[in-house]
This record gives C-alpha cells, structure tokens and sequence, in this order.
C-alpha cells in the first residue's frame, strides 16, 4: 500500500507540474498501475522518507492537518537545507509581495532590511520619509528580533516581511534590538510609496544621483536624473549606493551602459566552473563619476561598482561593501501564484576580482563617526562626512586647482 500511494503521489506531482499532459486514462492501467522508469523510481525513494511521516501525521496527528501548508513547509524544509539564505521559498501571498517590492507601492511599515550570511541577523539598513516606521521612531541600524511571535532571522525574513504588509490601519508588533536592549513598538500599516532614485545639484556643478535599490524602473529614474543633472551643468557626478541591498541585475547593467563601453562587466561561474560572461554596449558618457559605498552596499551595488573600480571609471569613497557576490534565479512555479529563489553563480569583476564574502574596497576610506550612526541627514546635506569627503574628492577632479570650493 505504501509503494502504491508513494507512486500515485508521483505521477500527480507530474501532472501538476506539466510534465505530463495526458488524461488519467493513458497513465493509469486497469489494477490502477503505473510505469514509471529506473531513474524516477530512483529519484522517488530518495523521497520515501518524507512520504513515510506524511502517511503517520495524516493517520495519527492530532488534529486534521493542513496538506496544503505542510506541503510548502517540504518545500521551504528543502531549500533550507543548502544552508544559503539567499535561496527560499515563496508561497502564494509572499509571491504577490515580491512583486508588490518591485513595483514599489504597498502597504506596510516603511523600512528596508539587509540579511546577514555571516550571523542570520537582519538589519534596517533604511526608514522611509514619512512613513509610519519613522513615526514609530525605528532607525537604520536595529536589528529586527521578533515581528508578533516570529523570531526574525534570513530564514524567516520573508515571513516578517508578510507580517508587517498588509491592510493600511492594521498594528503589527516588532522588536528590535538597538545598542543591545530589545524595543518593543507597535505600528500601525499605511501605504508606502518607495522612491528608488533622488537627484539634485551640489555645489560648484557637482550632480548628486542617490540609487536606493535596484528594482522597477530604477535604470530609467536613474538616466533620467543623469540626463537632468547633465542639463543643468553638472561636471561630475557622485553616485550614493550606501545601504543600497542590490536587486535586479538587468538594471545595474544598464546603468553601468551609461558609463563603460562594449566590455566584459561580470562574469559569473557555477559549480562546473563554467564561465558566462555579462557586457556594456558602446555609447557612453565620460562624465567623472565618483560613487559612496558603505558595509551595506550588496550584490548589484557591488556588481556596478567593482566594474567601474576595475576600469578605473569612477573613484570609490565609503567603507568596503558587504561581499554579497553572488547571483539568484527566481523562478515561478507552475501553479502560478508561488515561486523561489535560489544561488545559481557566484560573479567576478571583469579583473577576475572575488566579491563574495570579501566585497569591494574603497580607494579612499570614509567612515561615520560612531556618534552619528543614526543620524538622518537630508538629501545632498554635506555635514553627512560620506558625502563630504565623495564631494571633496569630486573637486579634485573637476577642479585640481583646489579653488573651486564651498
């Protein structure tokens, strides 16, 4: 009986799969057999043990179980196992939300959060303006702890995340932990609108171009702000990708485009160490270009900015980035309302460079001082000493005399 369910329970995973599209009739034989070849039957007891205990807890489980629930917890059980927490599972509601964050509009709390490979913690590296977050009084640098009853960890990130979206009006319990003692605050949702991109001038024809995340339509705000900046004067640009978790990889291409022709601006290497190579395309501008980096720039920030670091493109200001290098698949399911993430390459820069686990230095190390870590500086605010020292760096190309000065 056991060996009879467990290869029905195959033969339906094909069917809901689409790997299969016959009717019941052409699969099944007349004793409800089926024929399945060596390698499926091999793959399909590697899996026995997990039939085995679905069979007892839907004997003898207390309650009636949920099916539908401990099937996604299989799933998740199965890529939590690799032990990388950048790949998970999204069931049907965190799916709508992933694509909520693209699109940029939700109802939530405001806030951005960073995952650590190194310890599991997860960090707010940004509170959005006006938003219930900053009303509460959270601040880039809490760690979360709890989120209701679920302790917040990159396993369960994506479940924090779920917890505090929702429908504007709705309070969601966190806690966090700040300078080592655990704040409680109670939220209440709104709707939240994520501006990806702010430009303006500085002084002395500097362009300012902060890039939060890479995600909707970041690399066409992005142009935009250039081609704005450009029209107003600008000399040079200083680029701010501080605290920016990285996100599609399409759009660092084209905005790395703007700045580097046709080269190699990544490559990626899997398992097999096999090689695959990701160019710029000709047309681009020779603008100076300076960017600011912080601990929290990850993954296409470090893509972006090791290329144009490699081909002396842009000067680098800020503190070694995160050392996220690697690169995520995100696949839906053929259910058509969950998906999942998983590691796929780890990249290079185009010097062969490593990223992950080690990051991208600076060529001028900038560091805010510990009294200011919380600090929220406005836009373009020059008391911000990043910032600073990437403007003061920006007159030294566009002005070597020094007397260019504010």
């Amino acid at each position: 009986m056991f060996k009879k369910t467990l290869i029905i329970s195959v033969v339906l995973m094909m069917l809901l799969s689409g790997a299969q599209a016959a009717s019941a009739s052409n699969i099944f034989g007349p004793n409800d057999t089926v024929t399945i070849s060596r390698s499926e039957y091999e793959s399909l007891k590697k899996y026995a043990l997990v039939e085995e205990v679905r069979q007892y807890v839907e004997t003898y489980y207390y309650k009636e179980p949920e099916e539908k629930a401990m099937l996604e917890g299989a799933i998740q059980g199965l890529l939590s196992g690799l032990g990388d927490a950048y790949t998970f599972y999204y069931p049907a509601e965190a799916w709508e939300t992933m694509w909520e964050d693209d699109e940029g509009k939700y109802a939530g709390i405001g806030v951005q959060m960073l995952g650590d490979w190194r310890d599991s913690s997860v960090t707010i590296v940004r509170v959005f303006r006006g938003t219930p977050a900053e009303e509460a009084g959270l601040k880039k640098g809490d760690i979360f702890y709890k989120v209701e009853e679920l302790e917040v960890s990159t396993a369960t990130m994506q479940d924090a995340v779920n917890l505090m979206r929702g429908v504007p009006g709705e309070t969601v319990h966190v806690e966090v932990v700040r300078n080592g003692e655990v704040l409680p605050f109670d939220i209440v949702k709104a709707d939240i609108t994520v501006n990806r991109v702010e430009s303006g001038m500085l002084d002395n024809d500097v362009g300012y171009i902060a890039v939060y995340e890479f995600a909707g339509d970041v690399a066409e705000a992005f142009e935009n702000a250039l081609t704005d900046l450009t029209a107003k004067g600008a000399k040079g640009i200083v680029i701010d990708l501080r605290d920016n978790p990285g996100g599609w990889v399409q759009a660092g291409v084209d905005m790395a485009d703007l700045f580097l022709d046709e080269n190699v601006l990544f490559y990626t290497e899997d398992r097999a160490k096999t090689q695959e190579k990701t160019y710029t395309k000709n047309g681009k501008t020779d603008i100076p270009l300076v960017l600011v980096l912080n601990e929290n720039s990850a993954s296409t920030s470090e893509i972006f900015a090791a290329a144009l670091k490699d081909y002396e493109r842009a000067t680098i200001v800020g503190t070694t980035t995160f050392g996220k290098g690697v690169i995520q698949y995100v696949i839906g399911l053929s259910d058509g309302v969950s998906g999942f993430q998983f590691t796929s390459a780890q990249y290079f820069s185009p010097n062969g460079n490593q990223v992950h686990e080690v990051g991208v230095e600076p060529h001028v190390e900038s560091l805010i001082p510990e009294d200011m870590q919380n600090t929220y500086f406005q836009f373009g605010d020059l008391s911000d000493p990043q910032l600073e020292t990437a403007y003061e760096e920006m007159l030294k190309i566009i002005s070597p005399s020094g007397t260019a000065r504010r």
